[in-house]
């Protein structure tokens, strides 16, 4: 196995509640219980030594393999092919069904001969709290093997026989599971490795006939759940998978994303930045709502912006004045605002790329956009998210009060630098749709609002925008007032109606991003030696901006380039259809994956291309 395999190289299970990576050589090197936010219990992709794994896959070496996930499903089928055998790893999580948080989770690996004969190898090595926590191995006498450690217990069951080996050097003291079977054609087993608390009762031992019952029943609760979509434009494999990746980034309880499902993925390898997306953003999960309300599933925008409602309550229930900001711009799953972040210092990072980061120091900063992105998710879900109390449309209004007072502020801006605050354009245009889509609510359904202030607090930012922001030598809006950096944020003004897609001053401004941030089609957020961030290094290309840059050519007309950008995109994605959140310059994927916010904004971009294309051919057809 390698030590440090591609971030692009993985496969993505989860159960709705937290989510494993499998690499394309059969390891489970990510893994964290009982949540996405929880504490890691295999973490190799941070450090191979440290981290812990579990390894199931043929013993021989130079094997080919290939990995895909069975249609329309989140089992992901790892396929090993040699001379002598073809063997094939069929990795999924049960989902959840009751919606109740739990901190039982099972992590099942079936494993069969489809040719020939296939020589096995299990290595199951976990190590709690982020490789911080020792634990205790027992065998016990109906097969299975039971991992302790502080608050958590991890049974390993199996249909073939275990055993204990003591690890090497640096982590004396820890025994962990060793097995080798040999499958001949047609021949099945299974591993099933389930974490819970310390005095969790072990799972029923497995047997081929029960593992496959839980596989074919995981398969259908997943197809099911993809006829939902009615989606049926030009792209349904790369929307189907974005909407299952979505999912399987949702935690079900409460119907919150994470931006990912790792942390401290580097956005330069040997760089410093690498942060944890183990949480749930207002922004990515505003943006999400309209997304899955344009596939059907809105189920699932309900629930999020239920939970939305419920954080702008937070601080204002009881209370006539709002103390602080109202909302804070990222949450833990359950909605606890506490992110405290720390460091790990024995952990080495992907490939050495320190430091490794638990928690996201981001959640205390200023970024002002995120009342335009709650505002916008609640606009576009009218159908779900008014059936909100007479206290919720309250709470709603005294934030929007609030905000008139409010929004003429430095901020730390949408991509959360650490470089101190500044006036930045897409906090402002943000602020501007918050009071544009709060009006529009309070008029559809007869709400009591101040709409005199809040028109008042729209129109002067919109003034504002348009003569401080305006750079006369770029022709463009550009990140800060008064500067000349371009900024690919700034894309989502055609969608928020700041501007119209196919006016003057838009159109110099996408031609000016065409000049200075976008790359063969892939679309930086900005110049970081152009507009110090305050860390050092340099990043890729941000995936979720090329889709915006997708998404805002095809309002603006400009089809041709944008369906070229599209399927030029599709190139860059994982063998099983997955994207990080960057792509570096030699086409590798980095930073956390997968990254939800990409999946949401591809899925955006799809659903506006597939209509202006239609659109076009109607009009073509007419004339």
């Amino acid at each position: 196995m390698d030590r440090y395999p591609p971030i692009a190289d993985h496969g993505l299970v989860g159960d709705l509640q937290t989510a494993a990576m499998v690499s394309a050589q059969g390891v489970v090197d990510w893994f964290a219980a009982p949540r996405f936010d929880s504490p890691s219990v295999f973490a190799a992709l941070l450090d191979h030594d440290r981290g812990g794994y579990f390894l199931f896959a043929p013993e021989e070496r130079g094997v080919t393999c290939r990995q895909l996930y069975y249609p329309d499903t989140a089992v992901l089928v790892t396929r090993f092919m040699s001379p002598d055998g073809v063997g094939e790893i069929f990795d999924f999580m049960p989902p959840d069904r009751t919606g109740t948080p739990t901190d039982r989770h099972v992590l099942v690996r079936g494993v069969r001969a489809v040719r020939g004969t296939v020589r096995f190898v299990l290595e199951c090595r976990p190590r709690f709290d982020y490789g911080r926590a020792s634990h205790e191995l027992e065998l016990r006498d109906d097969g299975a093997a039971v991992f302790r450690a502080p608050g958590v217990t991890a049974y390993l069951q199996s249909t073939f026989p275990l055993r204990a080996k003591a690890t090497g050097s640096g982590a004396a003291g820890l025994r962990d599971v060793h097995s080798e079977l040999v499958l001949n054609t047609g021949e099945v087993a299974a591993a099933v490795f389930t974490v819970c608390g310390p005095d969790g009762e072990p799972p029923e031992p497995p047997t081929p006939d029960g593992v496959v019952g839980m596989l074919w029943q995981t398969v259908e609760f997943w197809q099911r759940w993809v006829r939902r979509s009615r989606y049926r434009g030009r792209w349904p494999g790369m929307v189907n998978r974005s909407a299952i990746t979505l999912k399987l980034l949702t935690y079900a309880p409460t119907g919150a994303p994470v931006a990912a499902a790792t942390m401290g993925l580097p956005e330069q390898v040997g760089g410093e930045r690498n942060w944890d997306y183990r949480y749930t953003w207002v922004r990515d999960g505003s943006l999400s709502v309209r997304a899955l309300l344009d596939l059907g599933f809105a189920e699932e925008a309900a629930q999020f912006t239920h939970w939305l409602g419920e954080r702008l309550g937070d601080r204002l229930r009881g209370r006539k004045e709002i103390v602080g900001e109202p909302l804070q711009i990222m949450y833990r799953v359950d909605g606890d605002p506490e992110l405290t972040e720390e460091i790990l210092p024995h952990l080495e990072g992907y490939r050495g790329s320190r430091p490794v980061r638990a928690g996201n120091a981001a959640a205390e900063q200023l970024q002002l956009d995120i009342y335009g992105e709650a505002l916008y998710a609640l606009a576009e879900g009218r159908e779900v998210s008014m059936r909100a109390s007479y206290h919720g449309w309250k709470n709603l209004a005294r934030t929007l009060d609030w905000l008139a007072d409010s929004w003429d502020r430095p901020d730390e801006g949408v991509w959360e630098t650490r470089g101190g605050r500044n006036d930045f354009t897409f906090s402002r245009v943000m602020c501007w749709t918050a009071f544009d889509r709060g009006l529009r609510l309070a008029s559809d359904y007869s709400r009591p609002a101040d709409t005199a202030r809040w028109t008042a607090a729209r129109d002067t930012i919109l003034e504002q925008v348009m003569e401080r922001a305006w750079n006369a030598k770029e022709q463009a809006l550009t990140q800060t007032y008064g500067s000349d950096v371009l900024d690919a944020s700034l894309l989502l003004i055609p969608r928020l109606g700041f501007l119209a897609p196919q006016t003057e001053s838009w159109l110099s401004t996408l031609d000016a991003m065409d000049r200075t941030l976008v790359s063969d089609s892939l679309v930086y957020r900005y110049d970081p030696a152009a507009s110090p961030d305050g860390l050092r290094g340099s990043e890729g290309t941000f995936s979720l901006c090329t889709f915006l840059y997708v998404d805002a050519l095809a309002r603006a007309g400009r089809l041709r380039p944008a369906r070229y950008a599209f399927e030029k995109m599709q190139t860059y994605a994982n063998h099983v259809g997955l994207f990080a959140e960057e792509i570096g310059p030699s086409g590798e994927q980095l930073g956390n994956f997968p990254q939800a916010f990409t999946h949401l904004s591809l899925i955006m971009a799809a659903t506006t291309l597939d209509q202006a294309l239609d659109e076009a051919r109607a009009q073509y057809q007419d004339d």
